[in-house]
């Protein structure tokens, strides 16, 4: 089972490392006269087994800075009783309940931490966050967080969240790591993480030739990364914007000077088409006799015109020749014409407009977007 608010964190959090663990220290809550067990923050050293330092991270996680500002599920359940949380309800979390379902583990582990980030009540069956430490404000720690905050990208799209915890475990203490995924939920092979220290992310940052097992890492201050990629928007909307400039010209010189220029390249056709006939049987017949800007022509029409890049007559008369001195589309006789005049500049300005209407309707209402004819 999931409480509702996990779903949003992927992450154990890693920065309250367990220690070699202390006795627990008992006192008198005066607040609700309730005895509890706190955690002390030094101690006589106990050993700690490795499922204990898990269960020590996970819930510290739960309970730490960066979870519980977020974790709507978590916030509303500790409003219920002084912010106590039955260890009931913690094992219905998912990582914690893959750990153990069982309270006497999860106790023993807990009271050897040293980070007095929780207290045990005295019946042993609930936990919460110390009084005496209370989370930081918000917007102050998001800023403490950003500037310690690492994108790490080499993973394989295989990875899983322990593989990855345990390789920074190996390369410095962090607060959280978020895997970042596709719509799809498919993992990137990149992640965010919160160094629990801006030295330790400094550290990590600057260690040159990071390897994940066999693959070198790219390693950025999250910042940084951010920076860079708006670059390259930046980048990508300048060239886009080139083009179409480039795209816009073309069209402004087919609606204007240019149409001298396009004189005799416009080739008019008619016949008793089937309905099957469409714009690549005209390719075929022309491909290799001139070359075709644009096709003025839908399936089922019984006629269309052709703008070419270069001459229409003589492109036609090596077609023709080509076939026998006879075209045909599908084996049906077709009649072909050249344009000039006044109904030149019309065809020429339909086929601009059409298109130009066609692609805005594809790309988008309210765009006033450039084409070109090809």
């Amino acid at each position: 089972l999931s409480h509702p608010g996990a779903k949003r964190f992927w992450e154990p959090r890693g920065s309250a490392m367990p220690g070699d663990g202390h006795t627990l220290g008992w006192k008198e809550d005066v607040s609700n006269s309730k005895e509890v067990t706190k955690m002390a923050e030094n101690g006589v050293a106990q050993e700690i087994t490795p499922l204990e330092k898990k269960i020590c991270e996970q819930i510290e996680y739960y309970f730490g800075d960066h979870n519980l500002p977020r974790d709507k599920f978590l916030k509303e359940q500790i409003k219920l009783d002084d912010g106590w949380v039955p260890l009931e309800t913690m094992i219905k979390f998912n990582r914690l309940n893959r750990l153990t379902t069982d309270f006497t583990v999860i106790v023993e582990g807990l009271g050897k931490s040293k980070s007095g980030l929780l207290e045990i009540s005295g019946d042993k069956t609930k936990i919460r966050r110390s009084p005496s430490k209370p989370l930081p404000e918000f917007e102050e720690y998001k800023n403490a967080v950003k500037i310690r905050s690492v994108y790490v990208k080499g993973f394989p799209t295989s990875a899983t969240l322990d593989e990855i915890k345990g390789w920074f475990d190996e390369n410095g203490p962090v607060e959280n790591i978020q895997m970042r995924r596709t719509l799809q939920r498919q993992f990137k092979g990149s992640v965010f993480v919160v160094f629990d220290s801006i030295d330790s992310a400094k550290t990590f940052v600057e260690t040159p030739g990071l390897k994940y097992k066999d693959n070198d890492m790219i390693v950025l201050f999250k910042e940084a990364y951010f920076a860079k990629k708006s670059e390259e928007r930046k980048q990508h909307k300048t060239a886009k914007n080139k083009k179409n400039e480039k795209e816009q010209k073309h069209m402004e010189d087919l609606d204007g000077k240019s149409f001298k220029e396009k004189n005799g390249c416009l080739l008019k056709f008619a016949g008793d088409l089937v309905d099957q006939t469409c714009r690549e049987d005209i390719h075929e017949i022309f491909s290799n006799h001139g070359e075709i800007q644009w096709i003025d022509f839908i399936r089922g029409a019984k006629e269309g015109n052709i703008l070419f890049k270069t001459n229409a007559k003589e492109t036609l008369e090596k077609a023709k020749e080509a076939h026998g001195g006879k075209l045909q589309l599908r084996d049906k006789d077709v009649t072909w014409e050249m344009v000039d005049g006044e109904e030149e500049k019309t065809i020429l300005k339909k086929i601009i407009e059409d298109q130009q209407e066609s692609l805005n309707k594809r790309k988008g209402k309210g765009k006033a977007l450039v084409i070109t004819l090809v």
